[in-house]
């Protein structure tokens, strides 16, 4: 009898069924994951409120029919920005002088949209950066590049105006001695949150580099902009 129940397998104590500690594990991560989202998001939000009372709007700033967050960029209005333009924006633009509009987008568009800013007689020049990512070296080049050889104002814009033409701003305002890093991070900042990637070129970018966030910080960003990008795709 003592053989018998020596040989019996005795019940595990202590051990949960796997499907309690895969949920417990699952748990776990979304609470870990929604404390990093509000930490991060909630930390630019505050970062871009501070910096819109604190920062003038620049001398020039104006509203615009078609055109949200319109304003200059630099000291000769040579280069101004803005949100994607209505219909009706880009041939408020053509009325303005410029000449030259440069489209950061990436996204899918259908071919009247991409044909509206010819038809109101502008040029086009298309360098595509995914949202709440930044330019690459060789954009910013072509991007400076365009600015120096057109023969008026140009105009810069992303989707809402905010990320990627202000990444794409604050590498011209530096590398054209316009203003300093922080500075370009803080008028960025008052337009619109941009990414946590982006406001880390922003503040790294030199006359002599713009190169991309390391691969740590680009992770985190794109975890904490997940659901706004998501959400832009409804």
């Amino acid at each position: 009898m003592a053989v018998l129940s020596a040989t019996l397998p005795r019940p595990a104590l202590g051990r949960r069924p796997l499907s309690q500690r895969a949920l417990r594990i699952l748990l776990g991560i979304v609470i870990g994951y929604l404390a990093l989202w509000i930490a991060g998001a909630g930390t630019i939000l505050g970062l871009s409120l501070l910096a819109r009372e604190a920062t003038a709007a620049p001398a020039g700033t104006r509203a615009v029919q078609g055109v949200n967050h319109f304003q200059p960029v630099d000291s000769d209005g040579r280069l101004w920005r803005g949100s994607a333009p209505s219909e009706a924006g880009y041939r408020a633009l053509a009325g303005m002088g410029i000449g030259t509009v440069v489209d950061l987008r990436a996204e899918r568009m259908s071919a009247a949209e991409l044909a509206e800013p010819s038809e109101a007689g502008l040029n086009v020049v298309r360098l595509p950066i995914r949202d709440g990512q930044t330019p690459a070296p060789q954009q910013v080049q072509r991007f400076l590049d365009v600015v120096s050889s057109a023969s008026g104002p140009v105009f810069v814009h992303c989707g809402a105006g905010v990320g990627r033409t202000g990444a794409m701003v604050a590498a011209y305002l530096v590398k054209t001695g316009e203003e300093s890093p922080s500075q370009a991070v803080r008028r960025n900042l008052a337009v619109g949150p941009p990414s946590i990637e982006q406001i880390y070129y922003g503040l790294n970018v030199s006359p002599a580099k713009a190169e991309q966030p390391p691969l740590p910080v680009v992770i985190v960003s794109r975890l904490v902009d997940a659901p706004r990008r998501m959400l832009s795709y409804l």
